[in-house]
């Protein structure tokens, strides 16, 4: 099969963008010949200016270079990752005149939320989704804390809905997770065109022990993923428990300080992978506190991979993802008193622990494999071509 795969780099890389490598890799190696086009919002900050408030809603530019793209490699599916904001939804319009199917994979919610989280005020936060226009979003600025720039988000939802982009341009959609798929039916997206593939860890480092006798949060330090919880949480087990952090972002100096004045928790800023699988396997814990709805973080799925069972937020994809009891624990959001209660009750259970560890990689081989992952992947692609529902 020939295959372009079309995604846009954000300024910060992130797990989308692993997970456009990854799959572009799997497929090459399952022998298909597979094109790449990308672009990326480089150090335009945000939609301040004209042109990249035009390009968020209709690029021209792009289209134009995807039309040509088309013409040289002659795809049978055109698989969209990221197109905020450079490649837009015009890209659709180009693939349909050339008669190419199209898949996009919904790595966040932003076709519903102008934020693309579901977050705002240090909460869940549903309040734009069915609407035709996100008068809320806009109201309270969820886009970069700006009005101006959330109202061009919500002005190219609301124009690709009356154009009846999102219904009739894309052939098949991607959720991963059936919370997700639920979130959008309910803003509108066609429910009969949306399949659930979730994401894969393509290495498998293999099933740890646990040797290391420490917790592990891997992720970006910013409030929506919990981190205030978090350091919350430790400060009431008092040391009790060894705490290593991975990740950076705007939290850096407050975790910083609170790993300074907090005893066995310990800071590592960004890791390699190799270095984040390594510590997965001799973890004892991987901490999720997230405060929003995640989509599918990757480090559930490398965990999974590790046997490292998961304390996880029970809303959101999270939720849905962690087999409570079984491969890991629910936690109530924002509930630090909770979470230090799990992860005490946790440490002190070690046979239960050993048993999620198990039950954690069984699902990794059942559903988190390339393996599985292709095989779900190469359905979603034939009934994109073949114009069929999920």
């Amino acid at each position: 099969m020939r295959i372009l795969v079309v995604h846009n780099y954000y300024q910060e890389a992130g797990g989308e963008d692993e997970v456009f490598r990854a799959e572009v890799a799997l497929l090459r190696e399952h022998g298909h010949e597979v094109s790449t086009l990308t672009t990326e919002n480089g150090a335009v900050h945000g939609l301040r200016s004209l042109l990249a408030a035009r390009d968020a809603v209709w690029s021209v530019g792009f289209q134009r270079r995807l039309r040509e793209c088309l013409r040289q490699t002659r795809p049978d599916v055109v698989h969209f990752h990221n197109t905020f904001f450079r490649v837009s939804p015009a890209a659709y319009y180009a693939c349909r005149d050339a008669g190419v199917p199209v898949v996009q994979t919904l790595h966040n919610y932003r076709l519903v939320c102008p934020s693309a989280t579901f977050y705002r005020g240090g909460r869940a936060c549903e309040d734009c989704i069915g609407r035709t226009v996100a008068l809320p979003g806009i109201r309270h600025g969820c886009y970069r804390s700006s009005r101006g720039q959330t109202a061009v988000v919500a002005g190219m939802l609301t124009a690709h809905r009356w154009l009846g982009t999102w219904q009739q341009s894309v052939d098949a959609y991607i959720a991963m997770t059936e919370f997700a798929r639920a979130k959008f039916i309910a803003g509108g997206l066609p429910a009969e065109k949306i399949a659930i593939k979730p994401n894969f860890c393509p290495v498998d480092p293999g099933i740890g022990h646990g040797a290391g006798g420490y917790a592990l949060f891997v992720g970006r330090l910013s409030p929506e993923k919990g981190v205030e919880t978090l350091m919350s949480a430790w400060r009431r087990l008092g040391g009790t428990v060894p705490l290593y952090v991975v990740g950076d972002g705007p939290l850096g100096p407050v975790v910083e300080e609170f790993v300074g004045k907090t005893e066995r928790c310990h800071w590592l800023g960004r890791q390699p992978k190799e270095k984040v699988l390594a510590l997965m396997r001799e973890a004892q814990l991987l901490v999720l506190p997230s405060e929003c709805y995640e989509m599918f973080p990757l480090v559930l799925a490398e965990a999974s991979a590790a046997g490292l069972p998961v304390i996880g937020s029970r809303h959101g994809s999270i939720g849905a993802i962690i087999d409570d009891g079984r491969t890991g624990l629910h936690v109530r959001p924002g509930a630090p008193d909770d979470l230090a209660s799990k992860v005490e009750w946790a440490f002190s259970h070690p046979r239960e622990l050993a048993a999620m560890r198990t039950n954690a990689r069984a699902a990794f081989e059942a559903r988190y494999t390339p393996d599985v992952n292709y095989e779900l992947l190469m359905g979603i692609y034939d009934r994109a071509r073949n114009g069929a529902v999920v």
